[in-house]
């Protein structure tokens, strides 16, 4: 399994929580990781991502801010520390990984994705 995410859980509104992603060896070389969420009905929409060389992240305004993406190389683990929560935040988690080259800002940048993992978050 190329993706497993944990941590997810419950969480009071202004809460914290940490999500995991581990990777296997060959899916953390990858170019990037980044984390997805699903707003209610729609498709999933980018949280956050990580390059392996160099470690530059992104943000979706949303989270910027409030959210952390980081990876621990000798654990082959990313993680996204989730800070000052809120209860739109309320989601399924999913960590996707990419070999290619690419900006990791669409869905179609991602070759593996996890099983995904549930926030809620009440106000």
């Amino acid at each position: 399994v190329p993706l497993v995410e944990s941590g997810g859980g419950f969480a009071q509104a202004g809460g914290s929580l940490r999500l995991s992603c581990a990777a296997s060896r060959r899916t953390f070389r990858g170019h990037i990781i980044g984390w997805f969420r699903p707003p209610p009905g729609k498709e999933r929409e980018l949280v956050a991502t990580v390059i392996r060389t160099g470690g530059s992240t992104y943000y979706a305004d949303s989270v910027k801010g409030r959210f952390s993406i980081s990876r621990d190389n000798a654990k082959n683990t990313v993680y996204l520390q989730m800070n000052s929560l809120k209860p739109e935040d309320t989601a399924v988690y999913y960590c996707a990984a990419s070999r290619r080259l690419v900006s990791g800002l669409t869905l179609g940048d991602y070759d593996y994705w996890g099983q995904g993992t549930q926030v809620t978050v009440s106000s």
